[in-house]
């Protein structure tokens, strides 16, 4: 890759994947802890995602001759409080991500990066769908409000995924 300014907006996008991956466990096993045990598991698959998402970008330094240069990883909180609060936290982490993935795909623009560019509209589209989903679920959480029937009943279709 020519752009260095590029080579570096990716390794820390790296880094912010891989934080997304450590919040969704930090928040799996929050779930786990409090029997939620069907959102710890979608929550789970979130990390597993984070983690891929990573790893894509990784592949993309890799194949184009660049070096991937790993960044510390700070802690995410232990504690994420009601379902309604911890999928609030999750759509604003997703709309982040969304802001980070579009201010890099503008650099890949900027920089004439075409190949890197292509590589990112897979990451713009995949951010519609990761807000969408916890749009959705957030949505769910609160129209059963207090309802704890509901919230379980949520919690278990969450647990199918």
């Amino acid at each position: 890759m020519k752009s260095e300014k590029l080579v570096q907006a990716i390794n820390d996008q790296i880094q912010a994947e891989l934080y997304s991956a450590y919040l969704y466990l930090a928040m799996s096993l929050y779930c786990e802890s409090e029997n939620y045990k069907g959102f710890a598991h979608w929550l789970k698959k979130q990390y597993e995602e984070e983690t891929s998402h990573a790893m894509k970008f990784m592949a993309h330094l890799s194949e184009r001759g660049a070096t991937v240069a790993l960044q510390k990883i700070e802690a995410p909180a232990a504690k994420f409080g009601t379902p309604v609060e911890l999928f609030a936290e999750v759509l604003k982490h997703e709309q982040y991500v969304t802001s980070r993935i579009h201010a890099l795909y503008a650099l890949a623009q900027q920089e004439k990066d075409y190949a890197a560019e292509i590589m990112l509209q897979w990451f713009v589209k995949e951010q519609v769908e990761e807000e969408a989903s916890a749009a959705e679920i957030l949505a769910m959480l609160k129209m059963a409000g207090d309802n704890k029937g509901a919230i379980f009943f949520i919690n278990g279709e969450l647990g199918k995924r």
